[in-house]
């Protein structure tokens, strides 16, 4: 028996130029699957590639390295970058066409950055030159066959918003104090951790009078574990799980209270 997962995908920012098959018919993309058991994907950029990406259903953006961003023509090949925080030199940039199995994509924002994990990956189990988040297949419904080692891909009416801006706001600028979570819906609280922080979860650092979090009972000074089922270890974990969430749908909440795990249920507020 095949075993089958459907997601609705809620990805976070606008891309442009989507290029559909005849007759809208979905798109089939084969995949491979690491040891560590994270899928990864052959990616055209500019028609150059293909690349080796892996395909995160938790990132809430796409990140290529310099690397490729440069071989692809996404960035010159003598760009200075920004300083990104934690993820050394950042850019952002727009890559002309990307291709995946028979799912063509134009006009498509990304950030160019060698990220530590993935270059910590691309080491052990490489190449490993990028990750594709949800955010590029937000105008779709997808199921993956593992069994097959394919996803479907099939046209939706979901007209994903553009969350580049926020995203890169928290990478430029890592002071945990200033860390809020308030993605595409409207959370009402935010978080910290001390960089010698080394426990499960995040420090609830504030909870705003009237929000979406202080009517669900959240509380300054709670440990937050986990969101809608995600660890939430880092401020940056905290922000992509808070991200998956549309407005307007309920997520769970796991803190610790008191030395005591209390669930709470957020119903995330639409915001502006």
């Amino acid at each position: 028996m095949k075993r089958q997962m459907t997601f609705a995908i809620a990805a976070l920012f606008l891309f442009a130029g989507w290029s559909l098959a005849e007759d809208d018919k979905p798109f089939k993309v084969p995949f491979e699957t690491l040891k560590t058991q994270h899928i990864v994907i052959m990616v055209k950029l500019n028609g150059k590639g293909p690349y080796r990406l892996i395909f995160d259903t938790g990132a809430p953006t796409s990140i290529i390295n310099n690397k490729i961003a440069k071989d692809s023509g996404v960035i010159a090949k003598d760009a200075k970058l920004a300083n990104g925080g934690l993820l050394g030199p950042v850019a952002t940039n727009a890559i002309k066409t990307l291709e995946v199995g028979e799912l063509k994509a134009t006009n498509i924002s990304t950030i160019v950055a060698d990220h530590p994990t993935v270059t910590l990956m691309d080491k052990a189990l490489g190449p490993v030159e990028g990750i594709i988040g949800l955010s590029l297949f937000g105008k779709y419904k997808m199921t993956i066959d593992y069994q097959a080692k394919e996803m479907t891909f099939v046209p939706s009416d979901f007209t994903p918003p553009d969350m580049m801006k926020s995203v890169m706001a928290m990478l430029t600028n890592p002071s945990p104090a200033k860390k809020v979570v308030a993605p595409a819906g409207q959370w009402g609280f935010s978080v910290t951790k001390d960089a010698k922080d080394t426990d499960a979860g995040v420090s609830v650092k504030e909870v705003f009078a009237g929000g979406a979090a202080a009517a669900a009972g959240l509380k300054a000074g709670d440990r937050l574990l986990t969101l809608d089922g995600r660890w939430t270890d880092t401020v940056a974990d905290c922000y992509q799980a808070a991200s998956a969430v549309r407005p307007g749908m309920t997520a769970r909440l796991v803190v610790l209270r008191e030395g005591k795990e209390v669930e709470l249920t957020v119903k995330v507020a639409t915001g502006l």
